[in-house]
C-alpha cells in the first residue's frame, strides 16, 4: 500500500516534500501530478527504481523514458542541445513539451534510447514537480499514468474518470501516492524529436499548435 501525500498545488509544503524527496532517495517510485498527466517516477540515478518504472509500464529496454529537468540550463547537461534547438527550446520551457535529444554520459543507459542514444527531457511548468527536483537535486522520470491506464489488458486502472481512480489502481504499485486536490488536463505532452536536420513534431499533445508555429 503507498503511502499518500497531500501537496498544496502552487505553494507545496517543503516538509512534504522533504519527506518524499527522502523516499526517493531511497529508491520510492511515486505517481505524482504534472501539467500535462499524472505520471509514474522516481530518481533519475536510482536504477532499481528506474527498472521498478519500466516493469510497471511493461517497457521494453529500447524504449526511452522521459524525465522532468527544472530549467533550459539542467537539460544541457544531460542532452546535446544544438544553436537550433535551443533557441526553439527557449521559446517553448517550461511548458507540455518533450523534446527528444542526444544524450550526454550524466543519463543512465537504462533510461535512454541503447542504439540512437537519445531520451525525451521535459522542463513542467509545476511547482510540484519543480519542488520535488530542487530537493531531490537530480532530475525525475516521468512517463504516463494514463498510457497504462488506457491498455485493455491492464484491469486494475481502466480509463481514469478521476485521481482516485489512478490512486486506487496504482495503490499496491507504487511506494508514493501524492495529491495535489487538483485533477490533471488529462492530455499529454506534444514532443518534438530535435535529433534530425529539422525538429519535427511526433505527437500533438498539448500546445502543439504552438510548436508548429514557430518550426
Amino acid at each position: 500500500m503507498a503511502q499518500i501525500y497531500s501537496l498544496h498545488p502552487v505553494n507545496p509544503q517543503q516538509r512534504t516534500v522533504d519527506d518524499i524527496r527522502d523516499e526517493l532517495r531511497r529508491g520510492a517510485v511515486m505517481l505524482y501530478p504534472t501539467d500535462t498527466v499524472y505520471a509514474i517516477g522516481c530518481d533519475l540515478n536510482s536504477k532499481s527504481a528506474v527498472q521498478r518504472v519500466r516493469q510497471i509500464k511493461d517497457m521494453a529496454n529500447e524504449k526511452p523514458l522521459t524525465f522532468l529537468c527544472p530549467s533550459l540550463s539542467d537539460i544541457a547537461q544531460y542532452a546535446k542541445v544544438d544553436d537550433g534547438s535551443y533557441k526553439l527550446m527557449r521559446k517553448l520551457i517550461p511548458g507540455p513539451y518533450t523534446f527528444v535529444l542526444p544524450t550526454t554520459k550524466l543519463v543512465p543507459k537504462l533510461v535512454m534510447h541503447p542504439k540512437r542514444k537519445t531520451t525525451g527531457i521535459r522542463v513542467p511548468d509545476h511547482p510540484i514537480s519543480l519542488a520535488l527536483m530542487e530537493a531531490l537535486g537530480n532530475p525525475i522520470i516521468s512517463t504516463s499514468a494514463y498510457a497504462l491506464a488506457l491498455e485493455e489488458e491492464f484491469e486494475a486502472v481502466h480509463v481514469a474518470d478521476s485521481r482516485f481512480e489512478l490512486f486506487d489502481g496504482f495503490d499496491s504499485m507504487v511506494d508514493v501516492i501524492i495529491d495535489s486536490d487538483v485533477e490533471p488536463s488529462g492530455q499529454m505532452s506534444t514532443i518534438v524529436d530535435m535529433t534530425g536536420d529539422d525538429p519535427e513534431v511526433i505527437r500533438r499533445g498539448q500546445n502543439w499548435e504552438t510548436v508548429e508555429d514557430l518550426l
